[in-house]
């Protein structure tokens, strides 16, 4: 810059006023643990600088969104902690296949006393469910397996004669129409009964459901049809008293809805193979009248190798995949029962591959459909696991 002219250094003065408060930190003190995750508390203060002097001012005066944390995480050294567990339990049944149960605790190497559980959480547990025979039982030598039990629904293409005339007469009816056998057969019976519908599991491809005059205040049913069905329900009648809070819910694989007003003639689309449908009343007497049908999904919502199981027990096997298909999709199986029952699902025997050949996305996901919970199962892990509601899903991941 030497053949350019320089010009002359001036000073002005920007900002007379005094700098705003602001938060100073002193060092934090010792931390609380002496091994793994513990706290150290620091001195949080609102100061201020005048006339050269930091000056001790009131919190409020600092940014209350910007004020440091009183207490922050530390690490001297990592813990050492490790899983074990209580003898077995007996066999639960005389005869038979049941299971065996023990506790696990969380031990501390140092004490070698049981600590807080989730200091264990990052290591690897072994099992604490696993299958036992105390022997077979003099009345199932003979039987069938349960697993011819647990079967997908037989489609059923149209109602019969008796059931058709029957539509015409819906008041009349106190419950659905229902098989006469479960999963079996296309006959269908309309009865009249007082006995509650609040409960039921409805398979058949057509029907009406009453759910008017039930005594509990919560009446649940479910309808159910094979995977490739989508279901539609029609309201006939409805005497529900929306002031009073009274209401009707409806529940699917892929929608959720709600109503009361305007609800006689209207048509809910599940897009799905079941529907989950829920009464609230109020008031004795009131509630609604159903009709129900079932046809070919207008969309595919599945994959080839799904499968839906609405049986009340059975065996359940790993779905099968074409050589072309695997890794590229995931099979799953829906479960689902009565709203009035629960699902247990036991698994005596997996085996998915050496424990060295196992990678992250090798397991088995079991989710409970009315919480959206997920448990995951790897390895040659054996299990017992319980539903909260009556709908399950498995997930079959390579």
């Amino acid at each position: 810059c030497q053949p350019v002219p320089k010009p002359e250094s001036r000073v002005e003065v920007c900002d007379l006023n005094p700098c705003p408060p602001r938060w100073k930190v002193t060092p934090a003190g010792p931390c609380s643990s002496s091994c793994g995750l513990g706290l150290a508390v620091q001195l949080v203060t609102c100061v201020q600088i005048l006339h050269g002097q930091e000056v001790l001012q009131e919190e409020h005066l600092c940014p209350v969104a910007e004020k440091p944390l009183t207490s922050v995480p530390c690490v001297i050294r990592t813990c050492s902690y490790e899983w074990s567990f209580s003898e077995w339990s007996e066999c639960s049944t005389s005869c038979g296949n049941g299971i065996q149960t023990r506790q696990d605790f969380c031990l501390s190497s140092l004490t070698h006393k049981p600590v807080n559980p989730l200091f264990c959480r990052h290591f690897p547990k072994a099992i604490v469910v696993r299958g036992c025979s105390a022997g077979p039982c003099p009345e199932q030598e003979g039987t069938l397996s349960p697993g011819a039990q647990l079967q997908p629904v037989t489609p059923a293409t149209h109602l019969t004669t008796a059931a058709a005339a029957t539509e015409h007469r819906y008041k009349d009816l106190d419950v659905p129409l229902e098989q006469t056998k479960p999963g079996g057969g296309e006959e269908i019976t309309a009865k009249r009964s007082f006995l509650c519908v609040c409960g039921n599991l409805f398979l058949n491809a057509t029907g009406i459901i009453n759910m008017t005059g039930v005594e509990s205040r919560d009446c649940t049913v479910a309808i159910g049809r094979p995977l490739r069905e989508e279901i539609s329900v029609t309201i006939l009648e409805s005497s529900l008293n929306c002031s009073a809070g009274e209401v009707l819910l409806f529940s699917g694989r892929m929608m959720w809805r709600t109503g009361c007003r305007k609800l006689p003639l209207s048509l809910i689309n599940s897009r799905t193979n079941t529907l989950i449908v829920k009464q609230r009343v109020v008031l004795p007497g009131n509630g609604v009248i159903l009709q129900y049908s079932s046809r070919t999904a207008t969309k595919k919502y599945y994959q080839d190798c799904d499968q839906q199981l609405f049986g009340p027990q059975g065996e359940i096997v790993t779905p099968v995949q074409l050589p072309e298909e695997r890794q590229e999709v995931v099979c799953r199986t829906f479960i689902t029962v009565a709203p009035r029952q629960r699902i247990s699902i036991r698994a005596l025997n997996t085996d998915l591959g050496p424990e060295g050949n196992q990678t992250h996305f090798n397991y088995i996901l079991v989710r409970d459909v009315s919480t959206m919970k997920t448990v995951v199962f790897r390895g040659k892990q054996q299990f017992l696991w319980q539903s909260t509601g009556s709908q399950a899903e498995i997930e079959f991941h390579e």
